[in-house]
C-alpha cells in the first residue's frame, strides 16, 4: 500500500517535529483534493497581516475572526481559495458557488455573491496560495516521516490565529502521537 493511501479530502497532514522546511514547520494542512497525479491542500495555521477586506472587500465582513488572509502554502500565492464550514443540512452539490470537499466543508467561489451564500455558512476562511504535491511526491514525504496523516474536523478550518492547532490536533490523536504535541519549537530552549 502506498504511504499516501490514507490521504483523502478532509484529511490533515500534520508536520512532524523533524520537518524543517520553513514553509511547513509545525503546520497543519487540510487536504482539498487527492488524485493519483497529485494532492492539493491549504495550511490552516499561518495567518498573514493582510485583512481580507483589503483584498476581497465583498467577503471581508463575512470571514471568521481573525479576518485576515491565511497563507495556504508556497504555490501560487496570488491565488485565493476560500474554505467554509457549512450549516447542518446544507448540500453543497445543490448550491451554485459551492464545491463540496468533505462533510460540511466546501470550497466557495469567490466570484459568487456573498449574501447568497452566507445563510448556508457557519464560518469561512480565505487562503492565499496552496500546498501542492505532484505524483508520488507526498507518498515519498510521508514515507520519510515528514507528515502524520490524521482525520480532520470541520472546525479545524475555522480555528483562530492564537490557537496552537498543531498541538491541538496531535493531542486529540491519543497516545503515543499526543506526546509529540509537547515537542518544543526550538529544542535548544528545552
Amino acid at each position: 500500500m502506498r504511504p499516501d493511501a490514507e490521504v483523502e479530502p478532509g484529511s490533515l497532514l500534520v508536520a512532524a517535529p523533524s520537518l524543517n522546511d520553513p514553509n511547513f514547520t509545525r503546520t497543519v494542512v487540510y487536504i482539498i483534493d487527492q488524485r493519483p497525479e497529485g494532492t492539493l491542500g491549504v495550511v490552516l495555521n499561518r495567518p498573514s497581516e493582510v485583512a481580507v477586506h483589503d483584498v476581497l472587500p465583498p467577503w471581508g465582513e463575512h470571514v471568521t475572526k481573525p479576518q485576515c488572509i491565511y497563507i495556504g502554502g508556497p504555490v501560487e500565492q496570488k491565488t485565493a481559495l476560500c474554505l467554509a464550514a457549512l450549516k447542518a443540512g446544507t448540500d453543497p452539490s445543490a448550491v451554485e458557488g459551492l464545491v463540496g470537499v468533505q462533510g460540511p466543508v466546501a470550497l466557495i467561489d469567490l466570484d459568487a455573491e456573498p449574501d447568497d451564500l452566507m445563510p448556508l455558512v457557519r464560518g469561512l476562511r480565505v487562503f492565499a496560495g496552496y500546498s501542492g504535491w505532484g505524483e508520488g511526491q507526498l507518498a515519498s514525504e510521508i514515507d520519510r516521516g515528514d507528515w502524520i496523516v490524521v482525520t480532520g474536523l470541520a472546525d479545524d478550518v475555522l480555528v483562530g490565529a492564537n490557537v496552537d492547532l498543531w498541538g491541538r490536533v496531535l493531542r486529540r490523536q491519543g497516545m503515543p502521537l499526543a506526546l509529540l504535541s509537547t515537542y518544543p519549537k526550538d529544542v535548544r530552549e528545552n
